[in-house]
């Protein structure tokens, strides 16, 4: 009979199959240096896999992680975590085979409270230097219009008012670096590993803006002694869900959150630390002056491409991100966008052209092992087209490039967010701003060019004819003949009248 899994603990490391590899070093080996807010799926898979394989090789011991959440959910994942030693086992799925190891650079888990005190004693800690996150690109509180910190948000205007019991991570981060200027115990890095452009300065803006708010003076010692790291992170991760249990079962292994990911991983990263780092670069990182290049590339080709896809996909209820790259409609409209309207517009990088990155990217994204849900890709749609697909946009707009593809992935996006599909199931809410988004697909149903007068999104865009007037007939042509239609009009180069 086959053996019962293995309940995964550092325990039990040495139960473990033979072909699962495992931390060559224990939890007394380790003390903490960083505190990471958002422990999802992509961190552990990128930023604590990182770290584990320096530790695999006797290095970065006093790196440890601690890991953080600010939402209720995070409880959750902190319960599941600690029940296991906070070990994650991560399954490699390539093409044509999958293999296990268990991650072990995550030693501890704050308590998840409304009023943030145990997250920000530990960031006070002086053993911390560096606090990271990943709290989703909607979670830096920018206003999607001006691309610029937003004070008014209800959630700054509380944290502004309260410092002492903050809501967010960014005050809960304020909190902390005051505690610790008082203590002259200096400062902390901040790293953002979110996909966002210029995450660090984005980041700079979110903490510094708020102790603004707050303290003058406070602010200027942070803006003064702090660093706030671009990056540019990449792999993918899909999230994890009864089908990835089993598969971590699959390998003798009881994990209550076992992460899949695929075989690539990519970190290009700032060299700006104020109280020193792990030598990531030992390991695969790329340390450089000139991470928004390698920025570029990514958000355009990759995440703007999977918007291009997911959107047509829930509506056409096609179910991962592989299988619209194997769809005879979706998958040649992805790779026609690609090539004539965002490639264009992305520069080279030292060892890689645009069109080559592209071409990997569709290897990447057609890997059937990759069980990557296009509902999981379309999510926070109005973070990820603004942040993604609109800055494209609208260097098409400035240089006279053509952009019907991108707007036919507008339209695509506005049919979506009606909340059914063509089969006449219903698309659950998928965006925080859901029913606003939806009231307005519904009213742009009639009128398309009601979607393009959410200012909050779009900004000025409406008021480009040449933008709008394609939005509105590829609009009509999908509510009128379907997605595909609309699709293979583009592919096929028919511009709807």
């Amino acid at each position: 009979m086959p053996k019962d899994p293995t309940r995964l603990s550092r325990a039990t490391l040495g139960d473990l199959p033979s072909d699962v590899a495992r931390p060559r070093y224990g939890a007394a080996d380790l003390s903490p240096g960083i505190v990471h807010i958002g422990v999802g799926n992509f961190h552990r898979a990128h930023q604590a896999w990182y770290l584990h394989r320096l530790m695999q090789d006797g290095l970065a011991h006093d790196w440890a992680i601690i890991g953080a959440g600010v939402r209720p959910g995070d409880a959750a994942m902190r319960e599941r975590l600690l029940a296991q030693d906070c070990l994650t086992t991560l399954i490699e799925l390539a093409p044509d085979a999958s293999r296990a190891e268990v991650c072990g650079s995550m030693i501890d888990f704050v308590q998840v409270e409304e009023d943030n005190a145990a997250l920000i004693a530990s960031m006070a800690d002086p053993a911390i230097r560096i606090v990271s996150l990943t709290v989703t690109e909607g979670g830096y509180y920018v206003n999607a219009a001006t691309g610029a910190f937003d004070p008014g948000h209800p959630d700054i205007v509380f944290d502004a008012a309260n410092p002492d019991i903050p809501r967010t991570a960014f005050g809960a981060i304020v909190a902390a670096l005051r505690l610790r200027r008082d203590a002259a115990h200096g400062p902390f890095t901040v790293q953002s590993c979110d996909n966002l452009r210029g995450n660090g300065a984005i980041t700079r803006d979110a903490v510094v803006g708020l102790a603004r708010l707050q303290d003058a003076a406070l602010a200027d010692w942070i803006a003064d002694r702090c660093t706030f790291p671009n990056s540019m992170v990449d792999s993918i991760v899909p999230a994890t869900g009864p089908a990835e249990i089993s598969a971590a079962r699959g390998f003798g292994i009881d994990d209550a959150a076992p992460v899949t990911h695929e075989n690539f991983r990519q970190w290009v990263i700032e060299d700006a630390f104020c109280a020193g780092r792990p030598d990531w670069d030992r390991v695969g990182a790329t340390f450089t002056d000139d991470v928004h290049a390698y920025e570029a590339m990514k958000i355009r080709i990759l995440n703007a491409g999977h918007q291009l896809l997911a959107n047509a996909g829930e509506v056409l209820g096609v179910q991962t991100i592989a299988d619209c790259m194997a769809h005879p409609a979706i998958a040649p409209f992805w790779r026609k966008v690609e090539q004539d309207e965002i490639v264009p517009h992305v520069a080279a990088v030292p060892g890689m052209t645009p069109a080559g990155y592209a071409r990997l990217i569709e290897t990447r994204f057609a890997n059937p092992a990759i069980r990557d849900t296009t509902r999981r890709v379309a999510f926070d749609g109005s973070s990820r087209h603004t942040g993604f697909v609109l800055p494209i946009l609208r260097d098409a707009l400035e240089t006279g490039a053509p952009l019907d593809g991108l707007a036919l992935a507008e339209a695509a996006w506005a049919r979506m967010c009606a909340g059914t599909r063509e089969d006449g199931s219903v698309i659950e809410p998928n965006d925080p701003y859901w029913n606003d988004l939806q009231a307005q697909a519904l009213v742009a149903r009639e009128r398309p060019t009601a979607w393009l007068e959410q200012a909050s999104i779009y900004g000025d865009l409406a008021g480009y004819e040449r933008f709008a007037t394609a939005f509105q007939r590829w609009l009509r042509l999908i509510w009128a003949e379907g997605m595909e239609a609309a699709l293979r009009a583009y592919v096929a180069g028919r511009n709807p009248g």
